[in-house]
């Protein structure tokens, strides 16, 4: 990979530039142009400020700026990785096996929205027995707010989180927690403010690749070097900033039709980079292909992820716990999707999806449970309601034991484990009045025909940010503090019983009665019994059934067999 801008050089690539000029200090400096379009001239201590002019447009911010002290319309700055002193040494990575992962957005998790803050928190996540902190993306944003997939400047970190230093303080006290921490990265699309890569070269295609923006090019002419600033920029975060995983996002949105597939190369890199860090490196798309091939190793004729997002998993669950059967929970109204997912990994594994018109992805034969990340609530699945709402604690009571006794790899969201009731909205804080003015007007178009009557908040505005933070005094309530011990006890029953962590899901066993609403999953010899129903339900399991484990209601009962669950409630029972 191709050095960046640092200590005693400033380079940069610019391959259709006939000129190209560095300015610091109050004065513009020429660039010699090198092998292959990359320009360079000897300067840049840590600390200085710079920019750059391509044929007299400019300044323009380094493409591969490490730090973005002024925002996505300020200057860069040279940073140095090396003057960071990590405290981490005894931090030997963590497998995704059999762990659970927790996502936040630093800006909203804790009251002062950096990453000290969030850092303050950890106790919290460690008692809950969490493994993984998952972070929505950190690149610079326009404004002081954004969930974070409007960045640009990727090298660098938002200021207002705390910077790249704050970053590694977060990933640094993280690892002495004993927690790893996953990125999320976006390389499918940049943000619509401050984007200047276009300027340097041939970065993007001359196509929207999604709703979200132009393409990346990724297999175009010139498309070798924007593969290298991609792929260096995921190595970045493993390495310099010592993160364990990125997650991916929207990688369906990738165009690339190259014999080697982007993901592949990128898969290949980090495997190679882990061997050398001495760790384990996780991959984690987001896709909605339901392609197992993202996750089949290359070896085998896979791209060589090494898990990806399930959401068939959670559509399966919100719709037993919720009774929603709209948008693109239409073909998961029955217990019967709840009981092909937890035994197959994907519902649409080549059948007819009813919400996209069409026949939908293909079996997941012989893919281990835990590369699957799974949920019952995320950013999206919260954050793309009108309203930003959470499921009820009464319906976590339930959702979450279907989650965590699962053969999947769990994931939660920020405030789950209590039930919060703070919402989480979308929120943007664009400069530019045609970005500022018409954002609520694209949502409402993003999701057309998604069942909604589309009244959500202005994105803009300050108070919809606010109003997601979460409010910890909520765990002072009684009802928040025991729904935080039923998830504490899952995840150690999960951390306690092998077979609920076991991955094998031609392993798992379950069935459903769709009269009387319940279902039962077996787990080695533990059953997982919900009803999901208005009426208490007796169910036979067996006469070997001995205890009950773990209940979500304490009206619970084992007699002779049976185990009899009161109305909305989960048990986990020994056989």
């Amino acid at each position: 990979m191709r050095s960046t801008t640092g200590e005693g050089m400033f380079e940069v690539w610019a391959p259709q530039a006939t000129e190209l000029d560095v300015e610091y200090l109050g004065g513009r400096h020429p660039m010699t142009r090198r092998e292959g379009g990359w320009w360079t001239v000897p300067g840049g201590e840590h600390g200085l400020d710079y920019a750059f002019h391509v044929d007299g447009h400019g300044p323009f911010p380094d493409p591969r700026t490490r730090w973005q002290p002024y925002g996505v319309r300020g200057v860069s700055r040279v940073y140095d990785h090396g003057r960071y002193t990590w405290g981490d040494q005894d931090w030997h990575g963590r497998d995704l096996r059999g762990s659970v992962i927790y996502e936040l957005h630093v800006g909203t998790f804790s009251p002062e929205g950096t990453f000290r803050g969030a850092a303050r928190k950890l106790d919290h996540l460690v008692d809950l027995g969490v493994d993984f902190v998952e972070i929505m993306p950190v690149a610079p944003v326009p404004g002081t707010r954004n969930w974070g997939y409007d960045g640009v400047d990727l090298y660098a970190v938002f200021e207002e989180y705390g910077g790249p230093d704050g970053l590694k303080s977060f990933v640094d006290t993280c690892h002495q927690a004993g927690l790893g921490v996953i990125l999320d990265v976006v390389y499918n699309h940049l943000g619509p403010s401050g984007n200047h890569l276009a300027r340097f070269g041939p970065y993007f295609k001359d196509f929207r690749g999604s709703y979200w923006g132009d393409a990346v090019n990724l297999d175009g002419p010139g498309s070798d070097e924007v593969r290298s600033y991609f792929i260096g920029n995921a190595l970045q975060w493993l390495r310099d900033y010592h993160v364990d995983g990125l997650r991916l996002d929207a990688v369906h949105a990738l165009h690339d039709s190259r014999a080697v597939h982007f993901l592949e190369e990128l898969s290949a890199e980090a495997d190679a980079l882990s061997a050398t860090v001495g760790r384990p490196l996780h991959l984690i798309a987001e896709s909605d292909l339901n392609d197992p091939r993202l996750i089949t190793p290359r070896d085998a004729g896979g791209l060589g992820l090494h898990a990806s997002w399930n959401d068939d998993v959670h559509h399966a669950v919100h719709a037993a716990v919720t009774g929603e059967t709209q948008a693109y929970y239409c073909d998961f109204g029955s217990l019967e999707a709840l009981v092909k997912v937890l035994t197959r990994g994907y519902f649409h594994d080549g059948t007819y999806s009813t919400f996209r018109g069409r026949g939908h992805g293909r079996p997941a034969t012989g893919v281990p449970g835990y590369r699957f990340v799974c949920c019952v609530q995320n950013h999206d699945q919260i954050g793309n309601r009108p309203e930003g709402d959470r499921m009820s604690p009464e319906q976590l009571w339930i959702a979450s034991g279907l989650l965590l006794t699962s053969p999947f790899t769990p994931m939660l969201f920020m405030g789950e484990e209590w039930g919060a009731s703070t919402p989480f909205y979308f929120f943007t804080d664009h400069f530019e009045p045609h970005l500022a003015e018409g954002e609520a007007e694209r949502r409402a178009r993003e999701f057309e025909g998604f069942g909604y009557d589309w009244k959500a908040p202005e994105p803009g505005d300050e108070e919809t940010f606010l109003r997601s933070k979460l409010d910890w005094a909520e765990l002072a309530d009684d009802e928040h503090a025991s729904l935080l011990g039923w998830y504490r006890d899952l995840i150690a029953l999960r951390k306690s019983h092998p077979d609920l962590a076991d991955p094998r899901l031609d392993r798992v066993r379950a069935w459903a009665d769709e009269d009387r609403h319940f279902i039962v999953v077996e787990r080695g010899r533990l059953r997982v019994v919900a009803n999901v129903g208005e009426r208490p339900v007796p169910v036979r399991l067996s006469p070997g059934a001995t205890s009950v484990l773990l209940a979500s209601d304490e009206g619970t009962r084992l007699i002779d067999g049976d185990v009899y669950l009161p109305p909305r409630s989960l048990a986990i029972v020994r056989v």
